[in-house]
């Protein structure tokens, strides 16, 4: 009986209890089922076949002027009150609500075919002890099923074994978080064992306990217990939903959450339907235009008992009344019979004409080619026809950092060698250059092994390295080095980059271009190639990457026998090791990570030192004992690397650039000029998002201030908030003032706006803005982030993102907007008044929840300040003229009442006026091209030769020049009294938009002379970016003889000829890696 209900779209069964912890049994389906864990089978349509009518219809029936209507119909059932005939009404109710009903059934059928399609994806399940190929929609908890590569992960799993050592697998998250690098899973080892044996993965019966299903998608705990032995279980053995396999040939999972309980699911969020200013504005418009409807029947009504009290009597001779009317009575059904015959003040075609010109605004954009991005053949597409006009009401803008701000590549844009700064291009006067896409980039041809999509345009640099100078060469060997990147060569020459972050990856293949080339290592040893000889250097010690030391090193040996320690990392960290002997360089090397910091590049500091071989000796002795203590193992190892890691000269400085996608600071510049305030909420690292809010021009170095609210408890982050408020407002008060504001009962707390002097910047972190989204302290954080220029909130989850949109809709009576690529931006796109999904390589989950989406966030410049401004004027001006039609002609039906004895008579009748409209207009032009076509017909002139000479007139009068000459000059003058009258309107009475559109002519006409950047010193330093947002490193990993994938090639010294021939193919094979999380467990 409950399935049949469930058909129905009907939930009898008792509520589900909320789910405290998840325990669930490998392979033991009938234990799982019990518990009644949800199926892998998705659901995001709203009917079927039997409830789309009821349900449909309930809908549509809770807009107001849909339940007026249908009122109004039953009213005209009424012969006793009715004065019209009811299917003046009941036509365009229906033909409203059967346009309506098809759009949402359309919607409803695409959603469903989208949740077919998913749920028919086929995957291998393990039953019975066989595998089993099944639907996803037939997955259960407690499955265990095979992945294979490139495949989509069909459920929450915890990854038990895979082809790979070590029992690692790598992923691509992009339909989660929007970034495209590969990230590592590791399996635990008592999983792990048992491989692809389909024996022993049938005979698994571990049993997982762990939270339940929540929205966390950095976060999982939980316990496994085989064999009588509980191990435990975190976020780095789990494969979430909507990730893809990549290079990996195999795996095994155990489903934990599958379905609508998987965190992709979980993140979608519900469904909410939006609704525009104007639509709220056109609801309280009617139910004043309702109180203002019945007021003048009222009038009407009284002043028919008045007629018929003082002068009825006089016409019941020939009128006579029905028995038991009196005066009271006939007032009473005229009252009624008003409504109807009024009810033109709120005609339904009003609903009508607004959804068509809404509609008719959306295909502007679906169309628009300014927004149209070729590399990727997306246009953009407005997915929501009803919010258009919202789109020129925005004040806040919430921004996603990666892949929406920014495209996640990160390029070796310049460097700083020895005290010389590499990168710029100066032209023969000694003037630095703009560089662009026409730029002469550098020639690597020389080099076979040098990656084809790597670019540099300063040539000084590469001759440098050809002239083997000792600086230059140590710096590109220690990028070469000093790094946890694992290379794989399937074949020889083809090098594929495998990095635990894009820094990495980009720092590894700019010394591979310029003839330093990593291409394989071993536990023991790292195999590179420098300027075409292949050496091996034996790689001593790793000392590793965290957040604390903020720095990594590594000690290797040479082939001449030379020990050599090289370090990399954050300037201020780095500084404080070096040799006193290197203070001048310093001066030098600072001024040019001030240049690049600037420039919005995130920086690191190279340094290096030779090491006794005694010392080293045994100081490794040492350090063996530190590694295998088991008390103050980490405290042990720290007091070491600080040992050795001092006395380091420096080499110089690296910048990499996060490449901002095309237009992203002019679009924000525009933006702010408009008054729309931008927040970006991302989940990198607080010194990342700083970078990215200085290149991105909304963090500027002429900001009165930038604060940064970092505390770990609510009182001192109530007192970082006060404190930055009463910087910028001395003056305001402790308590906020709030404003009511609503009609109709509907109260909603508003708080002002609050002007300061200058301009700020304000970035809290996500700890911090746990503590702020509280109750108690959401008010001050929403007052101090108000004052503020630009907002950044960092190392935020997906919730909270969500939550701070939440709490600005709650506060501010202002429109908001959220942008996005991700499913981590889903929540935060539904939040929002408007939702923009970011179409592209990230993913498409943020597309398929958001109301526009487009391919590039420069497009939302047009997207707000053409479409949504001419969207917003056009509707206001259709309601300003509608408005006015229908109560010029409700007022001729009220006025007229005053001469008929208020009888309820129409003053116009509608379906004469009517007919007589439509026959003259069609009529009209039938009866022209009629006796046109006529006219010039060849029967006309056979039967009238003589009144009708003039056959083929038009087609010869055509062409004479002189007719033309006629027709330009009949048109001129036509035309030109208007044209005369808008310039003169435009030179003497301008608007605002003339006075802009002059504005922006004199600034194409008078462009700004060249201007040459200035060093500007930092109050706060953001340089070593890479450092700061650097992971903790797999250093173990690579030294623990268990992470190789295949092994190397083998090959022979120098560059070959083999390679040599090569060369023009490996032009066409980009230079590929991926990053890789913490796997030192």
């Amino acid at each position: 009986m409950d399935s049949v209900m469930s058909f129905f779209g009907l939930d009898c069964t008792k509520k589900k209890e909320k789910e405290e912890e998840r325990h669930l049994r490998a392979n033991d389906r009938e234990l799982n089922l019990s518990y009644k864990y949800a199926t892998n089978a998705i659901k995001t349509s709203k009917y079927n076949l039997f409830t789309f009518l009821p349900l449909n219809l309930f809908e549509q029936f809770q807009r107001i002027a849909n339940a007026y209507f249908l009122f109004l119909l039953i009213l005209q059932v009424i012969p006793a009150i009715s004065s019209l005939s009811w299917f003046t009404t009941v036509v365009p109710l229906v033909l409203v609500l059967l346009v309506t009903a098809v759009k949402d059934a359309s919607d409803d059928f695409n959603r469903r075919k989208t949740d077919r399609q998913v749920n028919n994806r086929r995957v291998s399940v393990l039953v019975s002890g066989e595998l089993r190929s099944e639907k996803w929609m037939d997955v259960q908890v407690g499955d265990i099923i095979k992945l294979e590569n490139n495949k989509f992960v069909a459920a929450d799993l915890l990854l038990l074994s895979s082809s790979e050592p070590l029992n690692l697998v790598y992923i691509e998250t992009a339909e989660l978080d929007g970034e495209t690098n590969l990230k590592v899973k590791q399996a635990l080892t008592v999983t792990g064992e048992m491989g692809d044996c389909i024996e022993k993965l049938a005979a698994f019966n571990g049993e997982v306990h762990c939270e339940p299903p929540n929205n966390r998608l950095d976060k999982f705990t939980g316990t496994l217990t085989f064999r009588d032995q509980k191990y435990a279980l975190d976020n780095e053995r789990i494969l979430l939903r909507g990730c893809t396999l990549r290079n990996t040939e195999w795996c095994f999972g155990l489903v934990i959450f599958a379905g609508p309980e998987t965190k992709l699911m979980q993140n979608c969020g519900k469904t909410t339907f939006k609704r525009t200013s104007i639509d709220h504005l056109m609801n309280v418009l009617v139910l004043f235009i309702f109180g203002f409807l019945a007021f003048m029947c009222t009038v009407l009504a009284i002043g028919n008992g008045i007629w018929e009290f003082q002068e009825g009597s006089v016409f019941t001779a020939f009128l006579p009344r029905p028995d038991g009317v009196d005066a009271s009575f006939s007032a009473f059904l005229t009252f009624w019979s008003y409504v109807i015959i009024l009810n033109t003040v709120v005609p339904i075609s009003l609903y009508v004409s607004v959804e068509i010109i809404r509609l008719g605004n959306s295909f502007y954009i679906d169309w628009d080619r300014k927004m149209y991005y070729p590399r990727s053949d997306t246009p953009a597409e407005a997915r929501t026809t009803t919010l258009n006009e919202e789109l020129g009401q925005i004040k806040y803008v919430f921004s996603d950092k990666t892949g929406t701000l920014t495209q996640n590549i990160m390029t070796f844009n310049k460097c700083s060698i020895s005290g010389k700064s590499y990168g710029d291009v100066f032209n023969f006067a000694g003037q630095r250059l703009e560089i662009t896409e026409k730029t002469e980039k550098v020639d690597f041809s020389y080099n076979p092994l040098a990656d084809p999509k790597f670019s540099f345009h300063d040539h000084s640099l590469v001759e440098a390295v050809k002239l083997e100078a000792p600086e230059v060469h140590n710096f590109f060997r220690l990028l070469a080095l000093c790094h946890t990147v694992m290379a794989e060569e399937k074949e020889e020459g083809n090098l594929l980059y495998q990095a635990q972050s894009p820094d990495e990856g980009a720092l590894v293949t700019a010394a591979r271009n310029f003839g330093f080339v990593f291409r394989s290592r071993t536990p023991e040893t790292i195999t590179i190639v420098e300027m075409g000889v292949q050496k091996s250097y034996e790689l001593l010690a790793i000392l590793d990457f965290n957040n604390v030391r903020k720095r990594m090193s590594v000690i290797v040996q040479s082939p001449e026998g030379k020990l050599s320690l090289y370090c990399k990392g954050a300037d201020t960290i780095v500084y404080e090791r070096l040799h006193p002997s290197c203070s001048k360089l310093m001066d030098v090397t600072t001024e040019h990570l001030n240049e690049f910091a600037g420039e919005g590049l995130r920086t690191l500091v190279l340094a290096h030192k030779n090491l006794d071989e005694d010392y080293f000796r045994e100081w490794s002795t040492r350090h063996h004992m530190a590694s295998t203590t088991l008390e103050d193992r980490e405290e042990r190892l720290d007091e070491l690397y600080e040992e050795i890691e001092k006395d380091l000269l420096l080499l110089g400085a690296t910048a990499i650039e996060d490449k901002l996608q095309d237009g992203v600071p002019q679009t924000i510049e525009q933006l702010s000029k408009a008054n729309i305030k931008i927040w970006v909420l991302t989940g990198d690292k607080q010194e990342t998002a700083e970078n990215i809010g200085y290149s991105c021009n909304m963090l500027r170095e002429e900001m009165t201030d930038v604060f940064i609210i970092s505390a770990d408890t609510p009182q001192e982050v109530h007192e970082e908030l006060r404190n930055a408020r009463k910087k910028m407002k001395p003056e305001s008060e402790d308590e906020p003032t709030i404003i009511q504001r609503g009609i109709l009962d509907k109260k909603s707390k508003m708080l002002p706006d609050e002007t300061v002097d200058g301009e700020y910047g304000l970035v809290i972190n996500g700890h911090s803005l746990a503590y702020a989204l509280d109750k108690s302290l959401e008010q001050e954080l929403l007052r101090t982030a108000c004052m503020c220029k630009t907002v950044i909130c960092c190392r935020v989850t997906p919730l909270q993102k969500a939550q701070v949109v939440e709490l600005v809709k709650k506060y501010k009576q202002a429109v908001t907007l959220a942008i996005g690529d991700g499913a981590n931006d889903v929540s935060m796109i539904k939040a929002a008044h408007i939702g923009v999904g970011i179409s592209g390589q990230e993913g498409m989950q943020a597309v398929l929840s958001s109301d526009f989406s487009f391919a590039q966030f420069r497009y939302l410049q047009r997207l707000l300040l053409v479409h949504g401004r001419w969207s917003y004027l056009r509707m206001c001006k259709f309601l300003r003229y509608f408005f006015y039609k229908n109560f010029t002609f409700t007022f001729v039906h009220f006025w007229y009442a005053f001469f008929c004895g208020f009888s309820a008579q129409l003053g116009l009748d509608t379906s004469y006026w009517t007919a007589v409209n439509q026959f003259f207009l069609w009529g009209s032009l039938a009866v022209y091209f009629a006796i046109t076509f006529t006219m010039y017909s060849n029967g006309m002139y056979l039967i009238f030769t003589a009144s009708f000479p003039f056959i083929g007139t038009a087609r010869n009068s055509l062409n004479q020049p002189n007719v033309w000459l006629t027709i330009l000059l009949t048109s001129i003058l036509c035309v030109l009294p208007v044209v005369a009258y808008r310039f003169l309107l435009i030179q003497l009475c301008p608007t605002i938009n003339d006075k802009v559109r002059f504005k922006v002519r004199q600034a194409k006409v008078a462009l700004p002379p060249p201007s040459f950047r200035t060093r500007l010193r930092r109050r706060s330093s953001r340089r070593s970016g890479y450092a700061f947002s650097h992971a903790q490193g797999y250093g173990d990993l690579v030294t623990s003889g268990k992470y190789l994938q295949r092994g190397a090639i083998s090959r022979g010294r120098g560059f070959s000829s083999s390679i040599q021939q090569r060369s023009g193919a490996l032009q066409e094979m980009p230079q590929m890696y991926r990053a890789v999380k913490d796997a030192s467990q």
